[in-house]
């Protein structure tokens, strides 16, 4: 099933590649044909939620073939609580994607599709991959997909950002390599689960910690890597932002969840004072950059940044209710940031701005755009009753536990956060109709409304009732936590046997 749902996407894409004829006729081909395979394969991927056992710890639905047998590394793929719902995150944003690109991409529609379909192939293999060779490939793959979209079909200086975004992503990726290849002779194996149970030295978790961490955090991304990605923003096609913000940012959470934490514990417990730090600044510095910002595109890309910090903070907590709420709101973030900028491309695919003064009491001609627009600001700053506010509880909660400081800093970023989209949201939507080219903006259109539904549905279901996602990875946390803690354990004895 994950093997159908990895490379069912670039079965799509080949087909799209045989079309012939006239290029109307292959952008219409095209398009339908990105929406069907990709709807067949979020469809596919719900049965991953029937199969799936909430229960177990162990990963499921594994599949293993030998792929490079002199590296002693196979094709090995599985799902457990914690990737599962990222999965199904990648699959449910593609469509929606591809909807949102229907009429806003007019040239080269045929590679358009092609490479988001590739995209998400490369994504989901990623989420699935249990061998961290096969990871890595996935890893690097995804780049250059997503660099196309940005460097193809994005704004003006999109050549600059597409290059900003691939070279700030790459030097990470170097270090990571050196350390699967240091790993690997270490070892001897790249399959992930026997990495899970290698006690590596503590001054080799040191440097092979640093090289994954650098990686993650570009991708998370962590002050003072995160300069990548309000260029990659504003310059990127709609649907670009879509992906950037929902599924990309998460590869680098996902990996301290996956990599950093149950293979090098000891450096994870060592380095978390130094997350934390980064984490603070990047929560206050970035809501603060975010108020003074004109171009709603940017504004939201900083709150972004902002929110990941949120996110590394309940990662690092290291207990279940801090993990539990960092991978809630990664999920919340995924679908309430994805919904944020469809908001704003809306009106931009209408008047071809984004500039933030320019607009103003478009309430008056879009009131359903404006209800829409209300309901993810108000879940983007946690609203009770919407999906942010449960990971930002359960974070702020983990965080008390272990560091009142660092709760009551991150808590300011509450704070900065309804500030700024209070005053994005006052200056397009409220106010006198000054602009007379507003006069003629029409309001959402029903393929529009069928976009956002998905996205509402979801926000009130992880607000309402969270067990929904917490059942499936309880027991998958909870392992992570208790094999974290009992290394540290294990450690400390081995030192004080040693002295």
């Amino acid at each position: 099933m994950l093997t159908i749902i990895i490379f069912g996407p670039m079965l799509g894409a080949a087909f799209i590649m045989t079309f012939r004829g006239k290029q109307d006729r292959i952008a219409y081909l095209s398009r339908w044909l990105a929406l069907i395979t990709s709807s067949l394969v979020f469809l596919i991927s719900l049965l991953i939620l029937v199969f799936f056992e909430p229960d177990s710890a162990n990963f499921q639905l594994v599949q293993k073939i030998n792929w490079i047998p002199s590296l002693s590394s196979s094709y090995h793929v599985g799902v457990d609580g914690i990737s599962i719902w990222f999965i199904m995150m990648s699959t449910l944003l593609t469509p929606i994607c591809i909807l949102a690109s229907w009429e806003a991409i007019q040239k080269r529609v045929r590679e358009y599709m092609v490479a988001f379909l590739v995209l998400e192939s490369m994504i989901v293999g990623m989420f699935c991959a249990l061998d961290i060779l096969l990871f890595y490939i996935f890893f690097e793959a995804l780049l250059i997909p997503i660099f196309l979209i940005i460097g193809v079909w994005g704004g003006v200086h999109r050549v600059y950002a597409a290059f900003k975004f691939f070279l700030y992503t790459l030097v990470g990726s170097v270090l990571m390599l050196l350390a699967i290849i240091s790993m690997y002779c270490y070892t001897g194996t790249t399959n992930l689960l026997t990495l899970m149970q290698t006690r590596f030295l503590p001054e080799m978790q040191t440097w092979l910690w640093l090289a994954f961490f650098f990686s993650f955090a570009v991708k998370v991304p962590m002050w003072p890597l995160h300069t990548w990605l309000p260029d990659a923003h504003v310059e990127a096609p709609t649907a670009g932002s879509v992906i950037l913000a929902g599924i990309l940012l998460k590869i680098g959470g996902y990996g301290f969840l996956r990599f950093s934490i149950p293979i090098f514990p000891d450096a994870s417990a060592d380095f978390t004072p130094v997350v934390y730090a980064l984490s603070v600044i990047s929560v206050i510095y970035t809501s603060l950059v975010a108020l003074v910002q004109e171009d709603m595109k940017k504004m939201i890309a900083y709150s972004s940044v902002a929110h990941m910090g949120f996110v590394t903070v309940g990662i690092f907590t290291m207990n279940i209710i801090g993990v539990d709420g960092s991978i809630l709101y990664m999920l919340s973030h995924g679908i309430v940031s994805s919904a944020l900028f469809l908001c704003v491309g809306a009106i931009y695919d209408r008047m071809h701005t984004r500039a933030i003064k320019f607009y103003g009491g478009i309430a008056k001609n879009m009131p359903r755009y404006a209800i829409i627009f209300m309901l993810f600001m108000l879940a983007s700053i946690g609203l009770p009753g919407t999906s942010a506010f449960i990971g930002e509880l359960l974070i702020l909660t983990g965080a008390f536990q272990v560091n009142t400081w660092i709760a009551a800093f991150i808590a300011s970023g509450l704070i900065l956060g309804a500030a700024y989209m209070l005053h994005l949201y006052r200056r397009v939507v409220f106010g006198k109709l000054e602009n007379e080219k507003l006069n003629t903006i029409l309001d959402l259109s029903p393929r529009e409304i069928a976009i956002f539904t998905p996205l509402i549905i979801l926000v009130f279901c992880m607000g309402i009732y969270p067990s929904i996602f917490t059942d499936m990875m309880s027991a998958s946390v909870e392992s992570l936590i208790t094999n974290y803690k009992a290394a540290l354990d294990e450690n400390a004895i081995i030192n004080l046997t040693a002295r």
